[in-house]
């Protein structure tokens, strides 16, 4: 079965950059499009951004647009989030998960990382 491990997590401070990893194992990766969620405390989880199987469909939430950009090397099983100019809003726990597609079918998430820590303060 398909395991997603989150890393790259830490405490920056605003305006600095982040990059966030999503590696995975078990089953076949690359059939799967990927997202990136968060949730800071006391708040909903949100989808940040998806990316789907084979990097053709791209999306990112409006409050990171311009600022993220999320990419996929499915020869290394891997999908990165790149944060730039990161904002004290930005903090939460981050994680990624499986979908059948970034925008059609029925958007069931499934393989979950255990989700690494971002704290943007100054």
């Amino acid at each position: 079965q398909l395991q997603l491990v989150e890393s790259g997590g830490g405490l920056v401070q605003p305006g600095e950059s982040l990059r966030l990893s999503c590696s995975a194992s078990g089953t076949t990766f690359d059939v799967y499009a990927i997202g990136w969620h968060r949730q800071g405390p006391g708040l909903e989880r949100e989808e940040v951004s998806c990316i789907s199987s084979q990097s053709v469909t791209i999306t990112y939430a409006d409050s990171v647009k311009g600022r993220f950009t999320i990419s996929r090397d499915n020869a290394e099983k891997m999908v990165l989030l790149q944060m730039n100019n990161v904002k004290p809003e930005d903090t939460g726990v981050y994680y990624c998960a499986a979908v059948t597609d970034c925008v059609r079918g029925s958007r069931k998430w499934h393989s979950w990382g255990q989700g690494t820590q971002v704290t943007v303060s100054s």
